[in-house]
């Protein structure tokens, strides 16, 4: 009888299937780390400090009056590290003696998709503590064309710095695109964001500032609603000290290699004035109006 045998040649190719797999879908699954500013711990560092400076004030003068007031910087800092987060698949030697291509892709996918949702959630974690935790919106409103101009009209007036995205959940955005226009949202996605990574989550632009929807937000607790939220770029940042990587181990009496994958990484926030948490219902819309 004819044995079928993997060598390690036909594992390695497998798995860089599932880690191809695995990376296109994390970069194209995460539209909030998209939105946000991305920073990097270098080799040796264990923390980075991110400076934010006042505003000055200039004042009127008079001729041959010396200019005596002087303006402070008014520096504060924030010190941001990292942790590991990590997962890893048990790939057994049966499985490899079959070389189902399709096996090594839906591994790759499974994968990507957790660690980019895990990436995603630790961003979504942050919007109920912006502005203070002062939330726009309630519990019972929906996302409407007059709501979001209200919280187009804090983002300004709070002097929001540009780009500035909204971030929800699908029924959410749905209540605010079926009360507009067809051409609406024909505008392309704001500079400073990548299209090619949000391109799939954008639904609309509304003076200058993209909205985008996103599966991961989940319903409040006791509530049909759930926290969006409007934000400057610099608002939140996810900081690197080691991108995704993989390892494989060799697991003899398993009969099976595990193939394990490490990032190293932290979301914060950065400046709780440039954002606000959104409350609006996100409960499945009819689909027999």
């Amino acid at each position: 009888m004819a044995l079928q045998i993997a060598t390690t040649g036909q594992l390695d190719e497998a798995q860089r299937i599932a880690i191809a797999q695995a990376r296109f879908t994390a970069e194209h699954n995460d539209p909030c780390v998209n939105t946000i500013e991305k920073l990097t711990l270098k080799q040796g560092e264990k923390s980075v400090t991110v400076p934010k400076v006042a505003q000055m004030e200039a004042r009127e003068l008079e001729d041959g009056v010396d200019l005596v007031d002087s303006e402070d910087i008014g520096m504060t800092t924030v010190e941001l590290t990292t942790g590991e987060v990590g997962l890893k698949v048990i790939l057994t030697d049966k499985l490899v003696r079959q070389e189902n291509e399709s096996v090594f892709r839906m591994v790759g996918r499974q994968m990507g998709d957790a660690k980019s949702r895990k990436e995603d959630t630790d961003v979504i974690a942050l919007f109920s503590a912006l502005n203070g935790g002062t939330v726009l919106g309630e519990d019972g409103k929906y996302m409407t064309l007059q709501n979001i101009a209200a919280c187009l009209a804090h983002a300004k007036s709070h002097k929001f710095p540009r780009p500035i995205s909204i971030v929800h959940h699908p029924n959410a955005v749905h209540a605010l695109t079926t009360s507009l226009s067809p051409t609406a949202g024909t505008y392309p996605i704001p500079s400073g964001l990548s299209a090619e990574m949000l391109k799939d989550f954008w639904a609309i632009t509304i003076d200058g500032v993209a909205v985008f929807h996103d599966g991961n937000i989940g319903k409040l607790i006791g509530y049909d609603s759930g926290y969006g939220a409007i934000y400057s770029k610099n608002a939140m940042c996810i900081i690197r000290s080691k991108e995704w990587g993989t390892e494989r181990e060799r697991d003899a009496s398993l009969r099976a290699t595990e193939l394990v994958m490490v990032a190293d990484y932290g979301c914060f926030e950065l400046d709780d004035g440039y954002g606000a948490p959104m409350q609006y219902e996100i409960g499945d819309p009819s689909t027999s109006n």
